[in-house]
């Protein structure tokens, strides 16, 4: 259990309220830094004299940074214990938004924007780590459905966070809440959370040692498939989230109003899908959830496909069926990452890694997949959709068809 020891021992069954806070917190920030500051991307530009193309690319660099970050604190987690590189990532992250906020050109923003990443990548992928670490089971799919739902919802609010901070502090006060968030998750990792890794289970040796686990991590064909169900799970999401504003808007005739109403709803519908999931897991166990999200997930979003390519895609159509998809999200997300990391106990850093940094990889892919077909049609959102369902289907049913007997027990 994560208590006010500096070293704890494993749990299977609780983890404190306060310690799930700040485990959110640390899912949510990655995200919001990510978005928050989209809106402003016209005003920036004209303050530091320069082109949308340069000012795009700072939201490149984090992602490049929140990448590369994951690969390289998580295996160094399995070496080093969590607390410590979790508490340099929360500082470092801190001052990274400090210097963001006062950014003198596009280029220092750039650099900035990409140490941000980069440390706020400590909180993302140990979060995992250390839920990974503290309990098994029906607990850590529940705590991981709350830590996904917050991640999945995260993308969604922030651009309207930033958006109403916007008029009042402008672009560069977004990052000074950006600062304040992170230094609340510095206080909350150095006040709440305790070293969850004992030194005992930690890995002995230096860059052979890092090389081995993540050998052992990718090798296991039931990890690859569980994390391959999460990521292209999140594939479909992010499909959803990038190109929504444009079919609902452009295609379907939705005012701005109501498409934010849209947004909270099928933000609501993941939620609630997760409330369900973290509800359920206990009595029908992490697997046959997973099962039941994704092939809802991926009968929907056929659905939505098929509506799209022969024209009967309506109104109401297009809204049920996105909604019913988002809401099958939560019945994947949480279950899965619990599933993946399950199988690599001796290299849980490496095993979140792995899962973080593909999921932000893929969400870069997906992103202009989105809108080759124009403005004007709701096929290419569709179509990806439907294609990352299709693949986290049918990864999960050839990848994991005999779970190993510590999966059984724990799900």
């Amino acid at each position: 259990m994560l208590t006010t020891r500096a070293e704890a021992p494993p749990s299977r069954t609780a983890v404190p309220v306060a310690a799930v806070l700040v485990l959110a917190l640390l899912s949510a920030i990655a995200p919001l830094a990510t978005d928050m500051y989209l809106p402003g991307f016209p005003t920036m530009a004209d303050e530091l004299s320069t082109d949308a193309a340069s000012v795009q690319l700072t939201l490149t660099t984090f992602m490049a940074g929140l990448a590369i970050g994951q690969l390289v604190i998580g295996p160094l987690s399995d070496r080093w214990g969590r607390r410590r590189p979790l508490l340099v990532g929360a500082a470092v992250c801190v001052l990274a938004s400090a210097l963001c906020a006062a950014a003198p050109n596009v280029g220092a923003l750039i650099a900035f924007r990409f140490l941000q990443g980069f440390a706020g990548a400590a909180g993302v992928v140990l979060g995992r780590a250390i839920v990974a670490d503290t309990v098994r089971g029906a607990a850590a799919a529940r705590i991981f459905s709350v830590l996904m739902t917050i991640g999945g919802i995260a993308p969604v609010v922030a651009p309207l966070i930033g958006g109403a901070l916007l008029g009042p502090v402008g672009w560069r006060g977004v990052f000074v809440v950006l600062t304040v968030l992170a230094l609340v998750m510095l206080a909350g990792s150095f006040f709440v959370l305790r070293e969850s890794l004992p030194a005992s289970a930690r890995q002995a040796g230096g860059l052979a040692a890092t090389f081995r686990g993540a050998r052992i991590v990718l090798s296991n064909r039931q990890f690859l498939g569980y994390t391959l169900a999460f990521v292209f799970s999140f594939g479909t999401l992010f499909g959803y989230i990038s190109a929504s504003p444009f079919v609902l808007q452009t295609v379907f005739g939705l005012s701005s109003g109501w498409f934010s109403v849209a947004f909270a709803a099928n933000a609501l519908g993941l939620t609630g899908g997760s409330f369900l999931n973290a509800r359920l897991v206990g009595r029908f166990g992490a697997r046959r959830l997973l099962t039941f999200g994704l092939g809802s997930m991926t009968l929907w979003s056929l659905l939505l496909f098929g509506l799209a390519v022969t024209g009967g895609l309506q109104r109401w159509s297009v809204l049920t069926l996105l909604w019913l998809t988002i809401l099958s999200l939560g019945f994947v997300m949480g279950n899965a990452t619990s599933l993946a990391i399950a199988q690599t106990p001796s290299a849980a850093g490496t095993g979140s890694a792995v899962i973080g940094a593909s999921q932000f990889a893929l969400a870069a892919v997906v992103s202009p997949l989105v809108g080759l077909g124009g403005e004007g049609t709701a096929v290419p959102m569709t179509l990806v959709m439907v294609a990352s369902a299709l693949i986290s289907l049918t990864a999960f049913a050839t990848l994991t068809r005999r779970p190993s007997p510590a999966i059984e027990r724990t799900s």
